[in-house]
């Protein structure tokens, strides 16, 4: 069996509720909770304009046992997009996320496009990086879109790439987004998605359990300046990075399974789901 589809089969089993693969338990500690629950532990924030950890506006929180995108303290959105980026950068996982769209846009958010709009964004360059003035991170955007009640379809768990490239039937994909072929979920209901990562492979989206979407090799868009100086235009790993483009969202879940680490099968800690091989990491 491929590396490939025992990550898929095993992701599969993770949606369905099934706790096992190839009749192994996963242990419920094995999944990395980016979000405690509690606080912003283990996460930083970049908003346009400011220098890197400072928020003032206070738009990323924890309230309720949720993490929350706020502007209450917005008179205007006035382009301060942000990005609240875990501490570590992952190569092959998957991530699951429990979302929803809550209130109105904020005025001065832009109009059409940002309305029930966010993302997660995968393969991220680092924090650190980003310019003062920089709106979104090179990233692959795994895309939140929630439904305007309008009988329109709006699918979600689409992809952007801000600076990247994506490729399709083997082929570059021309367009900045590609649309996903979810269901739309309109009004403030939560929302499931989980996205499979496999370094600079396949990216697989899936929303309640079914597939909607699928890519392959993430890399730097040569047009850009950024890329042109890099001796690989592969994107194989990076960090995950929450958005805010303007309306209000609740996350209540935000865990990955590392999909990465020791496949030695005579290690203490190997896993048979593990897709790349760590042996750095092994215990014996």
């Amino acid at each position: 069996m491929s590396q490939i589809s025992r990550a898929l089969i095993y992701v599969s089993l993770i949606l369905n509720g099934a706790t096992a693969f190839a009749g192994i338990e996963a242990e419920p500690n094995e999944w990395i909770m980016l979000f405690n629950g509690n606080n912003l532990d283990g996460w930083t924030v970049k908003i346009t304009g400011q220098p890197l950890g400072v928020d003032p506006a206070n738009t990323f929180r924890v309230a309720d046992g949720l993490l929350q995108v706020r502007y209450d303290d917005y008179e205007t959105f006035d382009g301060q997009f942000g990005h609240l980026f875990y501490q570590y950068p992952f190569s092959h996982y998957a991530l699951q996320v429990e979302y929803r769209f809550t209130g109105e846009q904020l005025k001065g958010g832009p109009a059409g496009w940002a309305v029930r709009n966010s993302g997660v964004m995968l393969h991220a360059q680092a924090p650190a990086t980003m310019t003062l003035q920089q709106d979104f991170p090179t990233s692959i955007e795994a895309q939140f879109l929630g439904g305007l009640s309008d009988g329109k379809a709006r699918p979600t768990a689409s992809v952007c790439t801000p600076g990247t490239d994506i490729s399709v039937d083997g082929q570059i994909y021309a367009h900045h987004c590609l649309p996903s072929r979810s269901a739309t979920y309109d009004g403030d209901q939560w929302v499931s998605m989980t996205v499979v990562v496999l370094g600079g492979g396949r990216i697989t989206h899936y929303v309640e359990g079914e597939e909607v979407l699928s890519y392959h090799q993430p890399q730097l868009d040569t047009a850009q300046a950024h890329a042109k100086n890099k001796t690989s235009k592969s994107l194989g790993s990076g960090y995950i990075a929450l958005q805010s483009e303007s309306h209000p969202v609740d996350f209540r879940q935000v865990r990955l399974l590392n999909l990465a680490g020791c496949t030695d099968p005579d290690a203490k800690n190997h896993q048979v789901y593990f897709i790349k091989s760590e042996p750095g990491s092994c215990i014996y």
